[in-house]
Order: C-alpha cells, then structure tokens, then sequence
C-alpha cells in the first residue's frame, strides 16, 4: 500500500489507508465475471404494488445526471481515493421507480443486486443521500466489468461492501435484509463513525482486517484467474 501524506490521511476515515483501486470482495465471488447483457434491465421488485423491469439506459437518461469526485472506502483498511465517477443520483432513479411500482410506504430498506449475485442493503435515508449514485463512468470512461459494468451503486459514505457492483435489480423492504456480507455487515457501515460490522467495535476490525489483507487478495486473485482461464 502507498505511504500516505500527512493532508491525505487527515482528511480519510478512521483507520484507513490510501492504495489503488482493484477489484476486490468477498471471495466466493471472485470467480463470477458477469458479461454485460446487450440490453441491460434492472428489476424493481419486493414490497411494491407492481415489480416492473426497467431499462437501464433509461434509468441512465434520467434529468440530473452528474459528475462527482468520491473516494471508495474498502472495510478491510484501504481507499482508493480522488476518483471521478459519473452517474444519476439514485433519489433520481428512486422517484422514477415509485412512480411505476409504488413501493409500500413503510419501505425502509432497499437491497441492490448485482449480476454476480451479490447482494447488500441500505436504509431507504441512505440511499436517498445526495451523493449516491447510479454510476455508470469512472475516471471519464465507462465501467470495465472488474469496476462494475454497465452499472454500479456508490454510496461514498458506506463502505465499500454497500456499493454493488453490476447492478441487475433494486428491492425495496420492510426490514434490513443482512445480504451476502452476512454476519460480518453492519446495518449501515458509515465510513464516519467507523460501523464496520455490528458485532465489534470498527477499531478492534483494523488489526484483524491489516492481517487478513494479504491473505485475502490472493484468495481473490487465485479464485478470478481461474474464472478467467475458462
């Protein structure tokens, strides 16, 4: 990882570091590399009157679209940092979306869904934040399938498990579903207050999550390159 300058890390949540931006994640789906689909939809389902599939290029030719600079906050310790994404808020995306599916009022959770399978969950508050977006572009190019193609979630706040990549499908819920992350998520993961998980404290993570890293990655890159040897 990079040596970090004093103004860079002031200004990083506690306990992170600054290193480059690769893809990484729980493992076990290291080895799915989802092709873009020709004609990408995302399914809006769960507590809604009326589950609908929607385009996305329509999603992504809604008003409002925006260029933003946001960090990517991993919840193992590491960030890559002065990243330039492009996008449509969600709050944008969301208004579209009870306008054709008319979620139950007492939805409070929404769970995004990738097309590798990965699943993770926010409060309906957070992912109405104005920094959340539909981003489609990183760095003035669009997503590669290893950044998320053709859509994934940012959510700058949270760390990085929140963000999906790939995004197929949005559920709106009633209660906070735990997603792939499982045990090891927390309910919200605000990078700020250090919510890494909800079984321990976010300092006590740091040293376990430093040590693990290593190990981790070549897990993650061992299981990819047999994907990619297929």
């Amino acid at each position: 990882m990079a040596v970090v300058a004093t103004d860079e890390a002031a200004r990083l949540p506690p306990g992170q570091t600054v290193a480059s931006l690769r893809r990484f994640g729980l493992p076990q789906f290291a080895a799915i590399q989802p092709a873009v689909p020709d004609r990408p939809v995302v399914w809006v389902t769960g507590t809604v009157r009326r589950p609908v599939q929607i385009d996305l290029a329509e999603l992504l030719a809604l008003p409002g679209r925006r260029e933003q600079q946001s960090d990517l906050h991993c919840v193992t310790t590491w960030s890559a940092t002065h990243l330039h994404w492009s996008g449509v808020p969600f709050r944008a995306v969301h208004e579209l979306f009870v306008s054709r599916v008319e979620p139950h009022p007492g939805s409070a959770w929404v769970v995004f869904a990738g097309l590798d399978g990965y699943r993770s969950c926010l409060s309906l508050t957070d992912a109405l934040a104005e920094d959340v977006l539909f981003a489609d572009t990183l760095d003035c190019a669009p997503l590669t399938a290893e950044q998320g193609a053709p859509v994934r979630l940012l959510a700058p706040a949270h760390y990085g498990y929140k963000s999906v990549r790939h995004v197929c499908a949005v559920e709106y819920r009633l209660k906070y579903d735990r997603g792939s992350a499982g045990w090891l998520a927390h309910r919200r993961a605000r990078t700020a207050h250090e919510e890494r998980s909800a079984l321990l404290p976010g300092w006590l993570w740091r040293p376990v999550w430093r040590r693990l890293v290593p190990r981790l990655r070549r897990r993650y890159a061992k299981a990819a390159s047999r994907s990619s040897a297929m």
